[in-house]
């Protein structure tokens, strides 16, 4: 909806932002739509680490802002590492920012890094996207993994390994990544003070 020109008709993502407005004008005609350019907020963290545990605690405990969780749109047509999952975050950046227009800002919780929405045509839309990654000690989330039920399929030993190095990557460079990604090590949290912890970074942001 957002994306569609009340005055031409054409569906555009591609708009120019002027910051005044702010407006989104429109490449073939011109016209200035003015929406409400609100932070993101992307939660982050290997599978297992207890980002979506977080994310119930806080959608039960807070108004301020949108708890959404990404894996509800996955579809094995997303599945494009070789794009760096480019269709899938640019789908999520434009279902968050037309939440966002009823004034709240969205905390987007699921695996993955800055760069992966840096580069999307969507980025435009938000005032800043905020990253903060979970993380714990490799043994606890192996461990984690391997208790999950059966449907899930995470006890691979091959799934393990994958996640175990992605989550020591993001705890290795979180402060190097463009923008960096705030840490929370969550290894003996229990989950109701990680979603404190989380809620509380969100709030520090919007107060700003």
């Amino acid at each position: 909806m957002f994306n569609v020109c009340p005055n031409c008709g054409e569906l555009r993502a591609d708009k120019t932002i002027l910051p005044e407005g702010p407006y989104a004008v429109c490449p073939v005609c011109g016209y200035q739509h003015k929406f409400l350019q609100l932070p993101l907020f992307v939660l982050t963290g290997a599978s297992g680490v207890g980002k979506t545990t977080a994310c119930l605690g806080i959608s039960a405990e807070t108004k301020d802002f949108v708890v959404m969780e990404s894996d509800i749109l996955w579809r094995e047509e997303f599945n494009q590492p070789e794009t760096k999952w480019r269709n899938y975050r640019e789908l999520w950046l434009r279902v968050c920012k037309n939440i966002s227009q009823v004034g709240k800002p969205v905390l987007l919780c699921g695996s993955t890094v800055p760069e992966q929405f840096e580069s999307c045509v969507e980025r435009r839309y938000f005032s800043a996207i905020h990253y903060l990654t979970l993380v714990s000690e490799d043994e606890v989330l192996a461990s984690r993994l391997r208790s999950r039920p059966a449907w899930r399929r995470s006890s691979d030993d091959e799934y393990i390994k994958r996640h175990v190095e992605f989550n020591r990557w993001l705890r290795d460079n979180a402060q190097s990544t463009q923008p960096a990604m705030a840490l929370i090590d969550a290894t003996e949290l229990t989950v109701g003070e990680t979603a404190k912890r989380v809620t509380q970074w969100v709030k520090n942001h919007l107060i700003l």
